[in-house]
C-alpha cells in the first residue's frame, strides 16, 4: 500500500472508529517527518509548537488531521481545545475540509469529556478574530462543559429583544448579508474553476 494510500485509510478509519487507531499499536500510522512536511507550521505559534512536541500539553485526543488538549486557562473543568495540525490563523482562513474533520470530531470528544466532568451539556465556541476574544492566532475550537446555574457568561442572565423583522434596518442587514453571501459563493466557484483548469 502506498504512503498516500495508508494515509488516506487512516484518516477515513479514525472518522468510523476514531479510539482504534489511538489505542492499537499495531495500527496505521504516519510518521512525523512525513506529517511535518505536509503541513504549514508557524515556528512562534503555541499551539504549533505543541503540535510538534516542542511545547507541553495535555493531550486528549489526536489523529492525522487535528489535536484535543485541556486548556491551560479553563473557563470549567474539562475545558479543551481542537486544534488543526496545520497552522491558519483563523477560521475563515481554514479550508472547509479541515474544519470538516475538526467538527466531526465534536461528538466524540464532546461525550467523554462530558462523562468524565459529569456534565450534562456544554459550548462550542469559536474566537475570530481579537475584537471576538481570539488571543492565539491559530484556528481553535473550544469545548467548554456546563452545569446547571454555572453562571460561566454574564450575557446568560441578560434579556434579549426579539427582533423585529418588520424592520427596514433589519430588512436591510439581511440584504446586505445576503448580497455577500452570493459574492463569496461566486469567488469560491471561480476558485474551484481554476483549480479545476489547472489539473487539467
Amino acid at each position: 500500500m502506498s504512503i498516500e494510500a495508508t494515509r488516506r485509510f487512516t484518516i477515513l478509519s479514525s472518522h468510523l472508529n476514531p479510539t482504534r487507531f489511538n489505542s492499537d499499536p499495531h495500527s496505521f500510522s504516519i510518521s512525523a517527518s512525513l506529517l511535518s512536511s505536509q503541513t504549514q507550521q508557524d515556528d512562534h505559534c503555541v499551539f504549533c509548537n505543541i503540535i510538534r512536541g516542542q511545547s507541553p500539553a495535555l493531550k486528549l485526543y489526536e489523529d492525522d488531521t487535528c489535536l484535543c488538549i485541556l486548556d491551560t486557562s479553563p473557563v470549567s473543568h474539562g475545558h479543551s481545545l481542537i486544534i488543526p495540525k496545520s497552522h491558519f490563523p483563523s477560521l475563515d482562513a481554514t479550508p472547509p475540509s479541515v474544519i470538516a474533520a475538526m467538527c466531526s470530531k465534536v461528538p466524540f470528544i464532546s461525550n467523554a469529556i462530558m462523562k468524565a466532568t459529569g456534565c450534562n451539556s456544554f459550548n462550542l465556541l469559536i474566537n475570530n478574530g481579537a475584537a471576538a476574544g481570539q488571543v492565539i492566532f491559530h484556528t481553535h475550537m473550544h469545548i467548554i462543559p456546563r452545569k446547571a446555574f454555572d453562571c460561566l457568561w454574564n450575557s446568560e442572565s441578560l434579556l434579549r429583544h426579539p427582533l423585529n423583522l418588520d424592520d427596514e434596518k433589519v430588512s436591510q442587514l439581511a440584504t446586505s448579508i445576503q448580497e455577500q453571501l452570493m459574492v463569496s459563493d461566486i469567488c469560491q466557484e471561480s476558485k474551484n474553476e481554476d483549480f479545476c483548469s489547472s489539473k487539467s
